[in-house]
């Protein structure tokens, strides 16, 4: 029995959008995993680190980045653009990447050798201390110090402890044996392992995350990693869509004008790609272009709460030159990077500071469609459809009635009405007769009709200036 006035709540029909990161970055490549205590665990695995130190400590860091090809973005996102999450895949595996080593014998002082060749991997050491072979963990210990080099700490009461020297065999890591078919990896029917780009696929299932920007620097100059990356961009999961950020080669493109045709010979025409010429410097460090222009881009949207509308272009890169990658320095002025940008090409140049310079995807300039050329418009479509395959995934295999549909109509025209007309002009959705047949919704299809519209990038301003005589002579006469 109840007595009195009641109140009560029912669920808000409203779907709450998923809200996530528009650019994570998904970056293939090299890592000194050696460094760390379990070396097959990162290998052909994806990675995820909330940060730049994050990521060093699980699969290694030294500044070699020609040969270790990862650490260009935990250096960048940990001094350049501290922005994060990253996925990593790491594709040097120890155990199939190396070589004897070198180093026949180490000088010990103060109970402590240190051997010179970066890249030994501990578990193959060797000590011999005369006829006596060390045993690791009881007669000695092992580091590496911040130079990648491997120090050998001997342990008071071992069998080295009094000696002077001691003999060395065992394995190092051979960077140089990785190929671009171990980049662009495969999937192996037998027992289900995928290596390389394969992998992927697996982000969103494995980490809960959607990749936003696939890189492989160091790599993606070739032109099967590249066209293979902006394949993997146009169809992740069969439902994602993310963009490749590509290198044009500069052993190839040695001047500005050689970018035309080195791109259109990689086939980097893909409107999910992103392509760029010239590599950066800091200080005497060299990177690749894709690395820096994909931290910068993750931080502008960052920066634009987490919406891709903003082009990254005329924004810092927080480099100090541009060269190609054998460290030839190269310098253009705004006519030279205009160029560049007319073949789809994005570059670097000095206008109060090293600014990434170019708006086009790929598609560009075989390709007029708006949503296709530019990269702000492009990113904004991806995200879109992003946003909305996760946000009503959930609805799937509900009752397809008008509860449903008035859901998701609402929900996104709300959610979407938030975003304009700051980061779009606006949007709209629709759920039309014409679009869902009688046969349709007895085989459990229904399909909205949804309009975006991002804003084009201010591309050319211009200002026609022009001689007024008249106001000359009033200023001289006083209007007289």
């Amino acid at each position: 029995m109840k007595h009195g006035v009641y109140i009560y709540e029912q669920g808000t029909a409203l779907t709450v959008p998923v809200v996530g990161n528009s650019s994570v970055q998904v970056v293939i490549g090299t890592a000194p995993v050696h460094m760390v205590e379990n070396p097959e665990q990162v290998v052909n695995v994806p990675v995820l680190a909330n940060s730049a130190a994050e990521a060093m400590a699980a699969l290694g860091y030294v500044d070699d980045f020609n040969n270790f090809t990862l650490c260009q973005t935990m250096y960048i996102t940990n001094n350049i653009f501290q922005v994060s999450p990253v996925v990593y895949i790491n594709v040097l595996d120890p155990q199939k990447h190396n070589k004897a080593i070198a180093t026949e014998t180490v000088a010990v002082e103060s109970m402590q050798a240190k051997i010179a060749e970066q890249g030994v991997v501990p578990s193959t050491l060797v000590l011999k201390n005369g006829d006596t072979t060390l045993a690791a963990g009881t007669d000695y210990t092992t580091e590496f110090d911040t130079d990648g080099t491997l120090i050998i700490n001997l342990i008071k009461g071992g069998k080295g402890a009094s000696a002077a020297s001691l003999a060395v065999t065992g394995k190092v890591v051979d960077p140089t044996a990785v190929t671009k078919t171990d980049i662009i990896g495969s999937y192996n029917a037998a027992t289900g392992k995928e290596t390389g780009m394969e992998l992927i696929r697996q982000v969103y299932p494995k980490l809960k995350t959607v990749p936003g920007l696939l890189l492989a620097p160091g790599w993606s100059q070739e032109a099967e990693v590249g066209i293979a990356l902006a394949a993997k961009a146009a169809n992740i999961n069969g439902v994602f869509k993310a963009m490749a950020l590509v290198d044009i080669d500069t052993n190839t493109a040695t001047k500005y004008t050689d970018c035309g045709e080195t791109k259109e010979n990689s086939g980097f025409t893909s409107e999910f790609c992103y392509p760029s010429w010239l590599c950066y410097k800091v200080g005497d460090y060299i990177f690749a272009g894709s690395a820096v222009n994909a931290a910068l881009i993750a931080y502008t949207d960052a920066e634009n709460e987490d919406v891709p509308s903003v082009s990254p272009s005329n924004k810092l890169l927080g480099i100090t030159g541009t060269c190609l990658a054998d460290g030839t320095e190269v310098n253009l002025d705004l006519d030279q990077a205009n160029v560049v940008n007319s073949f789809g090409v994005a570059t670097a140049f000095n206008m109060n500071g090293w600014k990434l310079w170019g708006n086009y995807t790929g598609a560009y300039p075989s390709s007029k469609d708006a949503k296709d050329i530019w990269l702000a418009v492009r990113r904004m479509f991806n995200w879109q459809g992003n946003t909305f395959i996760q946000s009503y995934f959930d609805k799937v295999d509900d009752p397809m009635n008008s509860v449903l549909i008035e859901s998701v109509v609402d929900s996104e025209n709300i959610r979407c009405a938030a975003y304009a007309p700051d980061k779009w002009a606006g949007a709209n959705i629709q759920y039309l007769k014409s679009d869902n047949p009688d046969t349709d919704i007895l085989a459990g299809k229904m399909t909205f009709r949804q309009s975006i519209a991002p804003y084009t990038p201010a591309q050319e301003i211009n200002n026609i200036l022009s001689y007024d005589t008249s106001m000359l002579s009033n200023a001289l006469t006083g209007g007289e």
